[in-house]
């Protein structure tokens, strides 16, 4: 029986995940989120490819240098990983048959509050088998200002983002109040939102000219909101969770009067 103990802690550590597997050396993923922290974490030549979207959406902090896969089951398979990166709601295909020839996937759930957004970076960490300790926590929220100040958090086709959301406690942790108070992502009405304008509006959508933005420019709304109440951020950052998130609260917080 005393033999056996041993055996039954290590059963024990591993199926509460406190157990690694090997350190992965070929790593690689599959969707744009896991490619940043993959960037921001992993040592580079551990790192066999990135997702394509890297292509169609790059970033000025990750090289043209880093290798990319083509998305395929072939691709990725010949590349032979000993670790896959996904997201939750990411080539959920491809990652099950990847799974299906015996390769070892970890999905990651999509954070929707900023104590998820540690432990997401936790998990992430924990996969590299690199220390918790490089993950952000939390920090405490930044001061409110004497008079309240409403926020929109406006992206493309007129959507406003509401409570119940990852955005929403960014702005709220930020010091600001979010102007649209019912859950989740809003079509919004311009003649609402000019009658009852917010004290700014933070533009959050790609800086290419769409018919998507069209609402934005809409010269009403520029007549009820002041140019210079008009906040622009790195749209990227907003994108993907991740240790820019904290860097965001900062400088949102720096737009209150």
């Amino acid at each position: 029986m005393l033999r056996l103990a041993p055996l039954m802690l290590i059963l024990l550590l591993t199926l509460s995940g406190r157990v690694h597997a090997a350190t992965p050396q070929r790593i690689l993923s599959l969707d744009l989120c896991l490619d940043w922290l993959l960037a921001h974490h992993a040592e580079r030549q551990k790192v066999v490819a990135l997702s394509p979207l890297q292509k169609r959406y790059p970033i000025d902090w990750i090289g043209a240098d880093w290798p990319l896969h083509d998305g395929s089951l072939e691709g990725v398979y010949a590349l032979q990983p000993d670790l896959v990166l996904v997201g939750q709601f990411a080539a959920i295909m491809l990652r099950q048959r990847l799974q299906s020839l015996g390769m070892r996937v970890a999905v990651l759930p999509l954070p929707s509050t900023l104590s998820q957004v540690v432990d997401y970076e936790k998990q992430f960490l924990w996969h590299l088998n690199l220390p918790e300790s490089r993950a952000s926590e939390v920090p405490p929220p930044l001061p409110r200002p004497t008079r309240t100040q409403r926020l929109l958090l406006l992206g493309s086709n007129g959507i406003g983002t509401g409570s119940g959301t990852l955005e929403h406690e960014i702005l709220e942790h930020a010091g600001w109040t979010n102007y649209l108070r019912e859950p989740g992502y809003q079509r919004l009405d311009l003649e609402q939102v000019v009658s009852d304008p917010p004290d700014a509006i933070l533009w959050a959508a790609p800086e290419h000219r769409a018919l998507a933005n069209q609402f934005a420019e809409h010269p009403a709304l520029a007549r009820a909101v002041p140019a210079e109440r008009w906040l622009v951020t790195d749209y990227w950052r907003w994108q993907c969770p991740g240790p820019w998130t904290w860097e965001l609260i900062g400088q949102l917080h720096q737009w209150l009067d």
